[in-house]
């Protein structure tokens, strides 16, 4: 406390933060850790694993009834959003079954969900009782449709065609997943890790615009298509949700499966004005050991010896105040939306830690009624650092849905023709 404190004076005095441009201790590139270079000067520590990573042949096809198309779903909606501010989203058609084991909340998405983007700026021109005045019916702003077909399949370790990709949030690193890269190299699963800038490993530029949620959300694109296969699974942590949700939008021929952990609401990202965070960096230095255990309340369920451990292994908020302040002003992101999460075709799987103190479960809650098809799970023992304190429950779940594929649908069959009898000869 007292050397944070001291350092903070002479920030203040040199006007220099400390730490602000050095990366964090350096990896040696072996044991599956690679140095990517995405930008001139922009280095990106990742973790690269599997059982082999030799091409294997691709499985067989399924064996079965022809007429049956394995894992077909159609994604039939509309989305129309209102001056005023309204959204209407119309799931057409028959909606893909929810049959994955131990799903929490409602079973099919609704037929039509009404969302309040925001406040009409010029009030609500409704008609109100005795005013002798008829409601006009508004005209959309804009209206959006999606008709295509998903073809959702198993996907089983050892295959060669399946990538999982896992992202991890503020202040955190690649460590965090530790007990999910260990358990998916063992089923025999090619996983890919990386820190983002500034954060592990990674190499921490000096300018607070290389920060930005587009910067990083650059950085994910190109570590995405470095090692991106047919089928691709984004795991994503906090904000890293946010560069899953923005890799699933831009490719989805190639993103199968999408898993959100404590992700938060279907709302376009804006940095809060009254952040501590907007306090100069010298002053957060000084309060870098406050922070820590502000986080260590409101990220883990309990406050033990084994919660301290884990957030030293976990390099979580293990990063310099200026990396830190940079992170949480840059998050503006206006395009992701709730009519953005509405037009995802993916199958998402949600995660909630019930004790999470920085994001309500209403907010994950809100994001499965916007998703076309989301499986929402609850872990009433977990927080916001869910993956580090129930890794066990945590994998399970990932697992399960990774295996999981919709229900075969049998072509419908043409209605048999009534027989006609045959005419008597007297009848000819």
């Amino acid at each position: 406390m007292l050397t944070g404190v001291t350092d903070g004076f002479f920030c203040c005095l040199l006007g220099t933060p400390p730490n602000a441009v050095r990366p964090l201790e350096s990896v040696e590139s072996s044991d599956g850790y690679t140095f990517v270079e995405v930008k001139p000067g922009r280095v990106l520590r990742v973790k690269h694993a599997g059982p082999a990573l030799i091409p294997t042949p691709p499985p067989p096809p399924p064996e079965g009834d022809p007429g049956v198309k394995t894992g077909l779903v159609r994604c039939q909606r509309r989305i129309t959003v209102y001056r005023n501010g309204r959204l209407v989203v119309e799931n057409l058609g028959r909606a893909p079954r929810a049959d994955l084991q131990g799903r929490s909340g409602s079973g099919d998405p609704p037929a039509a969900l009404e969302v309040e983007l925001a406040e009409p700026a010029g009030g609500d021109a409704r008609a109100t009782p005795g005013s002798g005045r008829r409601r006009r019916p508004r005209r959309p702003k804009r209206t959006i449709h999606i008709d295509c077909e998903q073809r959702i399949t198993s996907c089983k370790g050892a295959q060669a065609d399946v990538v999982l990709f896992f992202i991890h949030g503020v202040g955190g690193s690649l460590a965090i997943w530790k007990e999910q890269l260990d358990f998916f190299v063992r089923l025999g699963y090619e996983v890919v890790a990386p820190d983002l800038a500034g954060h592990g490993a990674s190499s921490a530029p000096q300018v607070a615009a290389a920060y930005t949620f587009y910067a990083l959300a650059e950085d994910m694109r190109a570590i995405f298509m470095r090692y991106a296969k047919k089928r691709n699974v984004l795991i994503g942590h906090s904000y890293g949700v946010s560069f899953c949700t923005f890799l699933a939008h831009e490719y989805p021929d190639l993103v199968h499966k999408v898993i959100m952990i404590n992700g938060g609401g279907p709302t376009a990202l804006e940095p809060s004005l009254c952040s501590i965070f907007n306090m100069p960096t010298c002053v957060l230095h000084c309060l870098s050991p406050c922070l820590a255990w502000s986080f260590l309340k409101a990220g883990f369920a309990r406050q033990g010896a084994k919660e301290k451990q884990l957030l030293k292994e976990g390099n979580a908020f293990n990063v310099s105040s200026f990396v830190l302040r940079a992170m949480m002003s840059g998050q503006y992101w206006p395009e992701g939306d709730e009519v953005y999460h509405a037009e995802l075709t993916v199958p998402v799987l949600l995660v909630h830690g019930m004790h999470d103190k920085f994001v309500p479960v209403e907010e994950d809650q809100r994001m499965a009624e916007i998703l076309l098809l989301a499986f929402l799970k609850l872990i009433e023992e977990g927080s916001h650092m869910v993956m580090l304190e129930c890794p066990e429950t945590v994998n399970t779940l990932l697992h399960e849905f990774l295996l999981w594929e919709p229900e075969p649908e049998a072509e419908p069959q043409p209605k048999p023709q009534p027989l006609q009898p045959e005419p008597t000869p007297g009848e000819k």
